[in-house]
């Protein structure tokens, strides 16, 4: 019988796995880390955190330069992290580089009352694309509105979206669920009280409105809000792993303060021996051909018993 969660009980997460997978994870040390690269799976470490952020900026402006009128094509991008949001706007800017033919999608969007959030959410996600990347983009250079996609409680436009471009690129964080996007591990009710569901059958979730895990809970209000946990809406939609899989490639970016040093071990270590667990969604992308770990060495950190 599986572990009931240290977290909370009701839901399933990756304190339910075997402690001896878990143990293994955190004695991974950082040479370790990049030795798990696989094929289809890749891990690249950065030095600095200039590297870092510039690689990631430039996922989109190498996703935007492949799209032509016959061929359009783009990215799908997170909020978390978001420091890579300025810089895309700026080399779009300096590289002249227009983005008529380029498609943008949102991952996810807080929703409160049945409603995705509007503009004027100060945590929104569409708000923060919007205001650190699209705005700051020179008129004559700005992506049609109708080619930006952002996910909301009615997904019927925004699932079609993607079958009007390709996106070669999904690029995500990690939360300390073990998440991308809301993809979160579901509650432990009904058929999947004693055990998650197979990995198979969460991989065919689409666009979907969600229950967030306490856990998503508490990593956003510490992340975007100084802890104030109140404010943080207990909902929202999100890109499922059925368009996941349309992206080319899955890019994930480990600055070191979204997930800890033993989360962003875990998720490696599973992907790179293709375990698969939807109590870790994260571990789901072992399946996909085409994936990429990113981490700034600085964030990697140890798991190591510190006492403060």
């Amino acid at each position: 019988m599986r572990n009931t969660s240290k977290l909370a009980p009701e839901w399933w997460d990756y304190t339910t796995l075997d402690k001896g997978l878990l143990d293994d994870a955190a004695a991974l040390s950082v040479k370790d880390i990049s030795q798990l690269s696989r094929e289809g799976f890749k891990v690249s470490i950065y030095d600095t955190i200039e590297e870092f952020f510039l690689a990631e900026a430039l996922e989109y402006i190498n996703a935007w330069q492949q799209a032509t009128e016959s061929n359009p094509a783009g990215i799908c991008g997170p909020i978390g992290p978001t420091e890579q949001l300025p810089l895309v706007a700026q080399l779009v800017n300096e590289l002249n580089l227009s983005l008529k033919n380029c498609h943008f999608w949102g991952m996810d969007e807080w929703v409160i009352n049945g409603k995705e959030v509007s503009m004027d959410f100060s945590m929104g996600f569409a708000k923060a694309d919007m205001d650190m990347c699209f705005n700051r983009i020179k008129p004559e250079l700005a992506m049609p509105k109708e080619n930006l996609h952002f996910p909301a409680v009615d997904a019927s436009d925004y699932i079609e979206s993607w079958n009007q471009a390709r996106c070669i690129c999904m690029q995500g964080g990690q939360g300390e669920v073990k998440h991308w996007a809301f993809n979160d591990p579901p509650k432990r009710e009904g058929a999947y009280k004693d055990n998650p569901p197979p990995p198979e059958v969460y991989r065919k979730l689409g666009t979907r409105v969600v229950d967030l895990h306490p856990l998503t809970l508490m990593q956003n209000a510490r992340t975007s809000g100084g802890g104030a946990v109140q404010n943080v809406p207990h909902q929202a939609v999100t890109v499922g792993p059925a368009e996941t899989w349309k992206a080319e490639n899955v890019s994930i970016w480990h600055p070191g303060h979204h997930d800890n040093p033993f989360g962003m071990r875990l998720t490696a270590l599973m992907i790179s021996k293709g375990i698969t667990d939807a109590a870790v969604p994260m571990s789901l992308l072992a399946d996909h051909p085409n994936v990429k770990f990113n981490y700034f060495r600085g964030g990697i950190g140890v798991c190591d018993v510190e006492m403060h």
